[in-house]
């Protein structure tokens, strides 16, 4: 039987940085203690008054279909929070939720790229954006970001891999791995090439509330934007919401018009329970959960300090998000190498940052969302580790 080409390797071109990940849920489950610093979720619990929506709106039978693209408490919400983080005023109508914020890149990559279309991103990028763009017949053409302009890009390169099937720019920012905040100046820039050349740009936000230094800036909110600006947002990472998939887009009304028109034949609607504890946590924490941003900023100065201190190894403190990235270079190992004898000798798991691109080579991305006291061990066994290395070599 014959397969769909999509299909092939959908997750991006390499997934083998999750090797670390599998091999440590082994030694978990056969009672042996490891640490989890892989995927990017939180040691933080939803909020309260959400899950007691949650259970109330069950209770009270809000379990039947719903507007397929979100119901009018949850746009008006996210259209709230949206102008209160940009600074842009925009109408409900042009927000579309969606199943997470990944259901919302691929919704935007199928409204706006076309088979034979190219999609300019810089990397280090997500790495599920090449399967989401190949998924709707695109192709992605990755620019530097490199670790010596602080993972930032190198915006001459962008404006030097516009062509004729130049359809998009995706971008994140704060960036996923490497906690990287765009300023207004490079996000001005990049809004200038699209503008000159026609293109959309799609701005992955999820990390929007988590910015340790510097400012976050939407480009929807400047000059000539916000008709070409799709905007990515969720409740996963700002309100440690993960498991409930709430995200959205928002984009130019003919945009959102279409989307609308996407999500009656791929998600038909979320749950009305999971709108509606959503809108509380808006409401109740519009900025995200202050405690959470919080421990992020001090497991960041902890760990960086500690891992600073070990010979061979450099940490960059990152700007925002909720990772930062440990550069092993010195070591003369590769980072998938490091990373693979760190969890079979010390049990702790980190992604080895190449398959985010090559930018990001040689380094790994630790997650922060694990308690202080993980975060402390995993120090510990880390520079355990780099020394048993250093001697061996001697």
């Amino acid at each position: 039987m014959r397969f769909a080409s999509r299909t092939q390797r959908p997750a991006g071109k390499s997934v083998s940085a999750w090797d670390m990940h599998f091999i440590a849920a082994e030694k978990i489950a056969r009672g042996e203690h490891a640490i989890l610093l892989t995927v990017g979720d939180t040691d933080f619990a939803s909020p309260s008054e959400a899950v007691v929506e949650a259970y109330d709106s069950l209770r009270s039978g809000r379990t039947h279909y719903t507007a397929s693209v979100g119901e009018p408490p949850i746009r008006e919400a996210i259209a709230r929070r949206h102008r209160q983080l940009s600074g842009q005023v925009i109408d409900p109508d042009q927000v579309i939720v969606t199943v997470g914020a990944q259901n919302a890149l691929f919704t935007a990559a199928l409204c706006i790229v076309d088979p034979g279309d190219e999609v300019i991103v810089p990397e280090p990028m997500y790495v599920t954006y090449p399967g989401t763009i190949a998924a709707a017949g695109g192709k992605t053409i990755s620019v530097r970001s490199p670790a010596e302009n602080g993972f930032h890009p190198l915006i001459e390169e962008i404006e030097a891999a516009v062509n004729e099937r130049t359809r998009a720019i995706f971008l994140a920012t704060p960036n996923n791995p490497t906690g990287a905040v765009y300023t207004a100046d490079e996000l001005s820039r990049i809004g200038a090439i699209c503008q000159k050349h026609n293109l959309w740009l799609v701005s992955d936000e999820v990390y929007g509330s988590l910015v340790y230094e510097g400012r976050h800036v939407s480009p929807s909110a400047l000059p000539g934007m916000a008709d070409r600006t799709v905007t990515i947002g969720s409740l996963s990472k700002s309100h440690a919401m993960a498991g409930w998939r709430l995200g959205w887009m928002i984009a130019p009304p003919e945009l959102a018009e279409r989307a609308g028109r996407l999500s009656v034949c791929s998600t038909y609607g979320i749950p009305t329970f999971v709108q509606d504890a959503a809108v509380v946590a808006l409401n109740t924490y519009p900025d995200g959960l202050p405690d959470l941003k919080a421990a992020y900023t001090r497991r960041r100065e902890r760990l960086c300090e500690q891992l600073n201190a070990i010979p061979g190894l450099s940490c960059r403190r990152p700007d925002g998000g909720m990772f930062i990235m440990l550069d092993i270079r010195a070591t003369g190992m590769a980072a998938y190498d490091f990373a693979k004898g760190l969890v079979l000798e010390e049990g702790v798991a980190t992604l080895p940052a190449d398959d985010f691109g090559e930018s990001a080579a040689g380094y790994l991305r630790i997650n922060l969302g694990a308690r202080d006291e993980l975060i402390d061990e995993a120090a510990i066994r880390i520079a355990r580790y780099a020394k048993n290395l250093a001697l061996q070599t001697v």
